[in-house]
């Protein structure tokens, strides 16, 4: 980001432009602001730099999502993209870095809870249906109908008769959502076994990230192999042409998302849409017009 050292590059008044400028730097999320500390003196300068680089990547990807949001409504384009990995694979990492800069109107995201009593009787893939884009939409699946190759399947929630149908039914689910004239990307997220037992170790440490851990994350790291041969058996049964799989190698977490952000903007033609100049109108003024003053004891105590 770089400071309007001249203001002739944004037409603004010196003073303005600067608060234009840390207007933008206040937008940085907090998570951002803390990674760009560099009060950590256990940090070599090469690893400062490396974050650096790694928030410059990001902004820019950031910034070709921005047109790529832009290209999907212009055409009127559909967009499904699925997440799926182990827990703490870094799926939900990338989520947010995905949707960060977007409009919740068009890029939105599906993390549907376990199905309840009467969900349980559907159609299996009908609850996910409702979740599906209209034209102009990107849908994210922060997990999705492949919970039954996955979890369901490793503890024992559905029946071996339900996964061989679910097998059978899914790659033609999938090819009719593309003849319906929606792009269906799925992302698979690898992890090794040690870091995916440093994550948890990680999250059971720190207080304000232990709501990330339930007794279904625990239990999964116990039956790590269980879920190393239903993810081949996923991933064997269920890559085809209209969708492939693309796995995302996630032990770098920062790279894993660079990584997937690229690829997913290499899988649209997407180009920049012409939009209007934006002109600011002027507020129109009215002689008797009387602000009236906030009563005091409607105002928040400002303690910072």
């Amino acid at each position: 980001m770089t400071r309007p050292d001249d203001d002739r590059a944004t037409g603004a008044e010196p003073d303005l432009a600067e608060r234009l400028f840390l207007d933008r730097l206040d937008s940085l999320d907090e998570e951002l602001e803390l990674e760009f500390d560099d009060r950590d003196a256990g940090r070599s300068a090469e690893s400062r730099d490396e974050r650096r680089r790694y928030f410059q990547e990001l902004f820019r990807l950031q910034g070709e999502l921005v047109k790529l949001q832009d290209w999907v409504q212009h055409t009127r384009h559909k967009v499904v993209i699925l997440f799926e990995g182990r827990d703490a694979a870094g799926k939900g990492g990338v989520i947010k870095r995905i949707t960060q800069r977007l409009n919740p109107r068009v890029c939105r995201v599906a993390a549907l809870p376990a199905p309840n009593d009467r969900e349980r009787t559907q159609w299996y893939f009908q609850r996910y249906a409702a979740h599906l884009p209209a034209a102009g939409e990107i849908v994210l699946f922060d997990r999705s109908w492949y919970n039954r190759a996955g979890v369901e399947r490793v503890m024992g929630f559905c029946t071996e008769a339900e996964v061989e149908e679910f097998f059978r039914s899914v790659p033609e689910f999938e090819r009719m959502l593309v003849r319906s004239g929606i792009q269906l990307i799925k992302y698979w997220f690898s992890i090794t076994d040690e870091e995916q037992e440093a994550r948890f170790v990680a999250r059971i440490q720190d207080p304000l990230k232990q709501w990330k851990l339930s007794p279904m994350d625990l239990e999964s790291r116990r039956r790590w192999e269980d879920y190393t041969v239903a993810k081949e058996a996923m991933l064997e049964r269920t890559h085809i042409a209209e969708a492939p799989w693309w796995v995302v190698q996630a032990v770098d977490k920062k790279k894993a998302r660079l990584n997937c952000i690229a690829h997913l903007l290499d899988q649209m033609p997407y180009a920049e849409v012409e939009r209007p100049a934006i002109q600011l109108p002027q507020r129109v003024r009215h002689a008797d017009y009387l602000r009236h003053p906030v009563p005091q004891d409607l105002i928040v105590p400002e303690r910072y």
